[in-house]
């Protein structure tokens, strides 16, 4: 499974959510970090929405629940199980 975190330099609701799914050892996925300010069409979208997670599906990225920045790692793992799609 692949997850894709839209995020910018500097925001530390990013760096939370990075740092919590890089403790999740249950679920397997590789995590792509993507850095909104390369692109502008990135920073159009997400400018005012980072940190944004999704899940790539072929060539789609279907976005997932934002969790809140308090979340234990053990509940943002319970809620990616529960909206994650397997293939």
């Amino acid at each position: 499974m692949q997850l894709i975190l839209y995020s910018k330099p500097g925001c530390h609701l990013c760096e939370g959510l990075q740092a919590k799914l890089e403790q999740i050892k249950t679920l397997e996925f590789d995590l792509e970090i993507r850095d909104i300010t390369t692109r502008e069409d990135w920073v159009e979208r997400y400018q005012y929405e980072v940190p944004v997670l999704c899940q790539k599906i072929d060539q789609q990225e279907n976005p997932l629940p934002r969790p809140s920045p308090r979340i234990s790692v053990a509940k943002l793992e319970q809620i990616l199980r529960e909206h994650i799609q397997t293939i």
